[in-house]
């Protein structure tokens, strides 16, 4: 419900929601943080304590049992994507869920069967580079025929962050929690590669454990690291007026310094360049000099708003949410609906599979 002309957030997370969507939401017209919880209560506490939110809950079925709570962000480890978007729709809330959407496609599908049966809940993924300024402006070069045909695109997502042995083993490294790179990056490689160029037909795979064990932060004994932290697929595009469009992701959080993330998209018109500095460039034509294409983001100007692309990007897309939500629309331009949500696990799926059986995989295809 909306409470005095305001939309009620009840965050379930603690990590993401409290390092970047609370301090999102906090500046964003309109937004009330009402409720927070976590899978450790004293988290939940603590963090209600910090942001002077009403309510700090001992689970997410007490969360959603608050009626001032209108919009429910689901920002928990992905094996309780499923069980939790499913009881926030039962009850009558709006959704955003983190990615990857579910473990798995069965999961995914039923998730957005139930969100279509349900037109007047918003239900949306946090795929927030979609609201970035200047992603958005490659779209738009994109869609306007800037590239021309397009002949392939090139994705690269790279870094440190899993290289350390050190890095202490959670649920990050736990198969069964839908830890691992391909879910947590790779799931944003796909839906930007969707969302810019169009459906994904097939992949052909190498998905890897290149860290074996990790130190238990309890215990100090080495477990088994069970999830990937290296990728790298080739990618087939559904034809597009009879013309075959490839290209290829490079996921690795293994770098030992360095690393950058990339998407270069080459046509035959001309070549775009958009970099994780939120750098986009241009060239129209063979050999012709590239032009600065960047956006201003005035979520810099927020200094509440953490100095990275996710904040930022996470900023417009909760500003957009919350004003549709007041609107009284469930749909918004750009959005990740729960069915983007389900193309992007089946081509993870796939990915996965083709790792298994290595061989080209059609996407959906059994």
């Amino acid at each position: 419900m909306i409470k005095d002309d305001k939309i009620g957030i009840g965050l379930i997370g603690t990590g993401f929601a409290r390092s970047t969507q609370a301090p999102a939401f906090s500046v964003c017209e309109g937004a009330e943080l009402v409720a927070v919880c976590s899978g450790n209560f004293s988290n939940a506490q603590s963090v209600a304590a910090d942001l002077n939110i009403e309510h700090a809950c001992q689970d997410y079925h007490e969360l959603l049992a608050i009626e001032d709570v209108s919009l429910v962000v689901v920002s928990t480890p992905p094996h309780l994507h499923y069980e939790i978007a499913l009881a926030a729709l039962e009850t009558g809330k709006h959704v955003i869920c983190e990615k990857p959407m579910a473990m798995n496609a069965d999961q995914a599908r039923e998730m957005a069967e139930l969100a279509a049966s349900r037109p007047d809940q918003l239900a949306i993924i946090d795929h927030e580079l979609r609201f970035n300024p200047t992603w958005r402006r490659m779209k738009e070069l994109v869609d306007g025929g800037f590239l021309g045909d397009i002949y392939h695109v090139n994705v690269i997502i790279s870094s440190g962050f899993r290289h350390s042995t050190q890095r202490p083993w959670n649920w990050w490294s736990q198969k069964s929690a839908g830890g691992g790179l391909l879910g947590a990056l790779g799931s944003h490689a796909i839906d930007a590669l969707r969302w810019m160029f169009g459906d994904i037909e097939a992949v052909c795979s190498t998905v890897a454990t290149m860290v074996p064990e990790r130190k238990d932060p309890v215990t100090s004994e080495m477990r088994p690291n069970e999830t990937d932290d290296y990728a790298a697929f080739l990618v087939r595009f559904t034809p597009h007026d009879g013309r075959s469009m490839h290209g290829v992701v490079l996921l690795s959080a293994l770098f030992t310094s360095g690393g950058k993330n990339q998407i270069t998209a080459v046509g035959s018109k001309g070549t775009l360049v958009l970099d994780g500095e939120e750098t986009l460039i241009g060239a129209a034509g063979f050999n012709h000099q590239f032009e600065d294409m960047t956006l201003t983001d005035r979520a810099r100007e927020i200094a509440i708003v953490p100095d990275n692309i996710w904040a930022r990007s996470f900023y417009h897309l909760a500003r957009e949410t919350v004003q549709a939500l007041r609107e009284e629309r469930t749909e918004i331009a750009h959005a990740a609906t729960f069915n983007d949500g389900l193309h992007c696990q089946e081509v993870i799926d796939a990915v996965l599979r083709s790792q298994d059986e290595q061989r080209w995989i059609l996407i959906g295809r059994p």
